[in-house]
């Protein structure tokens, strides 16, 4: 059975996200503050962690927040450090958005939210990370778009298109992790260090990506923008 583990300090969010998951078919785990949560996590090792960004300060602990008990998993030694995570919050600045997918964070619920929809976020992370794990093609093809790994070629409509290698490690990253948003500070890391900083050198490569992959540019079906945010791989086809 899944595990998913829910870090809120509101009981009440914990009780009513239980009964929806519990009905999904998923065992459920709960804490309320960052301590109780590691130490859940590391203990029980569940298969995705629901994260509330404002968690109060541990009694007598340390004071740990969503961020931090977030970085603390994706220091953790793999396979746990990749558990997938879902933040939860009521802060809608979007500073705090991209600092938490920053740190890894697979998805992002904004409070209040619809239990249903939670579930359904759940689903679309299990889904994706599960397909990746249990890959064993080194080749992904999408629609008209097929990308060897091994190979470094990629090509549309059975057509090889000449890519450069900035090109295709952009589109690796992202095709790799299908629905994931990846902020341009993400993705810039793999421009290398004389990008540092030039975060919209990104825009400029992926503007170079689509137009070599997209049928039609105005429109993509590949390489979708996540306003605000960056960049993902469309996993809606």
């Amino acid at each position: 059975m899944i595990t998913i583990l829910i870090v809120d300090d509101e009981p009440e969010i914990i009780r009513i996200s239980r009964g929806y998951l519990e009905q999904a078919g998923y065992k459920v785990l709960s804490a309320q503050d960052g301590t109780a949560a590691l130490v859940t996590f590391r203990q029980d090792q569940p298969d995705l962690v629901v994260l509330d960004l404002n968690l109060p300060p541990s009694p007598g602990g340390q004071p740990l927040d969503g961020l931090d008990v977030a970085r603390a998993i994706r220091q953790t030694p793999a396979p746990a450090g990749q558990t997938p995570i879902i933040m939860l919050t009521t802060r809608v600045e979007e500073t705090d958005r991209i600092i938490g997918l920053e740190l890894g964070a697979d998805d992002y619920v904004p409070k209040p939210f619809s239990p249903r929809e939670l579930v359904a976020r759940i689903r679309a992370v299990l889904r994706r990370t599960q397909a990746a794990a249990t890959a064993t093609s080194n080749q992904i093809k999408v629609g008209s778009l097929t990308i060897d790994l091994t190979r470094h070629v990629v090509s549309v409509d059975s057509s090889e298109v000449n890519l450069t290698p900035t090109e295709f490690a952009l589109l690796q990253t992202l095709a790799t992790a299908p629905g994931r948003a990846f902020t341009r500070s993400q993705l810039v890391d793999l421009l290398g260090s004389d990008y540092v900083g030039l975060e919209r050198t990104v825009d400029s490569h992926i503007k170079n990506l689509r137009a070599k992959i997209e049928p039609d540019t105005t429109e993509p079906l590949f390489v979708l923008t996540v306003f605000g945010v960056g960049y993902k791989f469309n996993d809606a086809i």
